[in-house]
């Protein structure tokens, strides 16, 4: 992997700032299958990532008939410095969230979702609960959907985390992010330690594991390796890695541009170490064409 990609800015953005180069391009929101995924969602009153994490890739997905649900309603406990999910206190638990977000799926007919959450800190068992409540009325509304999950660390909670494996869920997907260096800048109130520990006991407990990185925040290529080694010693059979893409000012700045041949590279060493699937690229997320990285068997 190269050190460096990507020009300073000189004119047209922000003074320092790297300039975006030309192959890194998003998909415009549009179209008719766009237009009902956001009916579903708007009408339902539900939040989805791809709404308030900004992510690149919502024009794309929304208009496959494809959207990641956020549970636990949109307002984190915690304030990660390269995500643009509101930090703040949130709302009481909505105990109907569960069925709504079920009832939007039967709607899109979809036959595999994406679950994720906000941090919940502050509840007893970090939401896992409603993560095994919303499980079931998916599999109530839409036999035959696969599901995966998109946790957070529970705080390390071994008995929330059995909560949501007990719902067998066909996938469980926890991002490390990050190198275990930069953790403290990037995401200050998580463990790199207690992230690899919950999906050591994921994958011990019979779950399919998945965890992914963002890369371009200062970290060095052989520390990506690293964490892909501790990931695939602890069981982790799906890997994601894209490149991360700064929502606004305010956030952590881009340090570098990974460029599409440095993913393939990394694709390659991933599966040489032993993952069943990676999937790498500059607009690479967690959720992007999740419903490819495994067989409907699995």
């Amino acid at each position: 992997m190269s050190r460096h990609a990507g020009d300073r800015t000189t004119g047209g953005g922000t003074a320092g700032e790297l300039a975006r180069p030309e192959w890194l391009r998003v998909q415009a929101p549009q179209g008719e299958v766009f237009e009902s995924v956001a009916a579903a969602v708007q009408g339902l009153q539900l939040h989805t990532v791809c709404q308030s994490a900004h992510c690149p890739n919502q024009g794309e997905c929304w208009g496959r008939g494809t959207a990641t649900f956020m549970i636990l309603g949109n307002v984190c406990t915690r304030s990660c410095g390269f995500c643009a999910v509101k930090t703040g206190r949130p709302a009481e638990l909505d105990p109907d969230e569960p069925r709504r977000v079920a009832e939007a799926i039967g709607r899109m007919g979809l036959g595999y979702v994406v679950i994720t959450s906000v941090n919940r800190d502050e509840l007893q068992d970090g939401g896992a609960s409603v993560f095994a409540e919303t499980i079931w009325q998916v599999r109530r509304r839409r036999p035959g959907c696969r599901v995966e999950v998109l946790v957070p660390d529970f705080r390390g909670d071994a008995t929330a985390l059995a909560v949501v494996i007990a719902a067998a869920p066909d996938v469980l997907n926890h991002n490390t992010e990050t190198v275990p260096r930069l953790y403290l800048r990037v995401r200050p109130q998580a463990i790199y330690e207690r992230s690899l520990e919950l999906l050591a006991r994921a994958a011990a407990g019979g779950s399919h594991t998945k965890s992914g990185l963002m890369l371009g925040l200062g970290e060095r290529p052989g520390e990506v390796l690293e964490v892909m080694r501790d990931l695939a010693d602890r069981g982790c059979k799906i890997l994601t890695l894209g490149q991360y893409l700064r929502p606004g000012p305010e956030y952590l700045p881009i340090e570098r541009y990974v460029t599409p041949a440095e993913f393939a590279e990394l694709r390659q060493a991933a599966l040489e170490m032993g993952f069943e699937h990676c999937e790498a690229g500059p607009l690479v997320r967690s959720s992007y064409r999740a419903e490819s990285h495994t067989s409907p068997e699995v």
